[in-house]
């Protein structure tokens, strides 16, 4: 159980990362006539050594409590270390963002999406194929 655990639990960070990247891709996207706006993206290789490692990058960010009736939000955990894009072509409004270039990163991020979903898929399967020939 724990060799099933330690598996899905590595693919399940993997697309947390990869569902993260995505959102920021779409931010810059969307924010692509934004005057001053400055793309940003991470090293993905680099934030799945960090969640293997348990390294956290960007720190957690607490809610403020301004009354005592207020819930205490938890932060949020990043092992993403999110820097701005490296600016391909100046433009007149100090925005960075390429339109080429995210859209060719959002579709690569999104096949290896849909990659790690099917390694998902593929070894329930198998283990639902050995559940049944071992009952039978």
């Amino acid at each position: 159980m724990a060799d099933i655990q330690s598996h899905v639990g590595v693919y399940s960070k993997a697309l947390n990362l990869r569902a993260q990247r995505h959102e920021m891709l779409a931010s810059n996207i969307a924010n692509a006539d934004t005057p001053h706006y400055k793309a940003r993206d991470f090293n993905f290789s680099q934030a799945m050594e960090n969640a293997l490692g348990g390294r956290n990058v960007g720190g957690s960010l607490a809610m403020n409590v301004t009354r005592q009736g207020h819930l205490a939000g938890a932060g949020g955990v990043s092992f993403a270390n999110v820097q701005f894009r490296k600016e391909v072509q100046s433009s007149v409004d100090g925005n960075t963002v390429d339109m080429d270039v995210e859209r060719a990163q959002i579709a690569e991020n999104a096949l290896h999406y849909q990659m790690l979903t099917q390694l998902i898929s593929d070894k329930f399967s198998g283990l639902r194929r050995a559940m049944s020939s071992a009952q039978g």
